[in-house]
């Protein structure tokens, strides 16, 4: 566990989840096998890493731009691992971070800068808690009890909405269901979030994607019922890292799922 002071806030708009530099620029060919990408620019074509496991849809477009960052390890067959996707725009072109690692490095970034309200008042933080089957992502605990929380990446919009999730996730309904269990034990000194961290600037509000999982859309329904918090926050995307924005309200419809088929985590 670790502890902090958050008597020095940070301002909102500074960058809390930098890239690891040098910073590199490319335009995105394919992918294969899922967590690998091949890229293209001056210097020639290259394989990059990518941890996003999800479909990433409508962002992976043969000539977009991608940013990338380069591992400090020089032992690593690929040094490089895709950040950000260029999306145009009608308006003006965004970027789009889908680097997976980022929310749940956000959440503690966040948290050491006094920014996240709904843990400012834990005094440590330990990560990946386990339970029976698997692991969340993040344990606040102080004076007012526990807090566990798991995060998860939002690359998706659909109509004004940010989604979640992009592919039939198993490993997140399992999450949802562990949250649920969590915060229904009735006990004032442990609540349960889930936060997710929409990197895109064009959704308004956040709803689960029923439309890809859902399964997934009508155990978060439950959750929320179970009293889970669902925490939904923009975030500041740039070349050079991640910020913190405005979180944004919750939306969509309850529905009675149908057991999805073909899930992946």
């Amino acid at each position: 566990d670790e502890k902090v002071n958050h008597s020095m806030p940070a301002s909102s708009k500074e960058i809390l989840v930098p890239i690891p530099e040098p910073v590199v620029f490319a335009r995105f060919l394919r992918r294969e096998r899922r967590f690998l990408v091949e890229v293209e620019n001056e210097t020639g074509r290259f394989w990059a890493h990518t941890n996003n496991t999800g479909s990433m849809l409508g962002l992976l477009r043969p000539g977009v731009e991608v940013v990338l960052s380069t591992s400090a390890n020089p032992k690593r067959r690929l040094p490089h691992t895709l950040e950000m996707v260029r999306v145009p725009d009608f308006k003006e072109d965004f970027l789009v971070g889908v680097n997976t690692l980022t929310p749940n490095r956000m959440v503690r970034a966040a948290w050491e800068a006094g920014l996240l309200p709904e843990a400012v008042s834990y005094a440590s933080l330990a990560t990946e808690p386990g339970f029976p089957g698997g692991r969340l992502d993040a344990k606040f605990s102080g004076d007012a009890g526990e807090l566990y929380v798991e995060t998860k990446n939002v690359t998706m919009v659909e109509d004004g909405a940010a989604c979640f999730p992009d592919a039939p996730t198993r490993r997140g309904q399992k999450h949802l269901r562990e949250l649920a269990r969590l915060a229904g034990q009735g006990r004032k000194d442990v609540r349960a979030a889930c936060l997710f961290l929409v990197q895109r600037p064009d959704g308004d509000c956040f709803a689960p994607a029923d439309c890809v999982d859902p399964e997934y859309a009508d155990l978060f329904w439950k959750a929320v019922d179970a009293g889970v918090e669902m925490l939904a926050y923009r975030a500041v995307v740039s070349p050079r890292g991640v910020g913190l924005g405005p979180k944004l309200p919750l939306t969509g419809l309850r529905r009675v799922a149908a057991p999805s088929r073909n899930n992946r985590g």
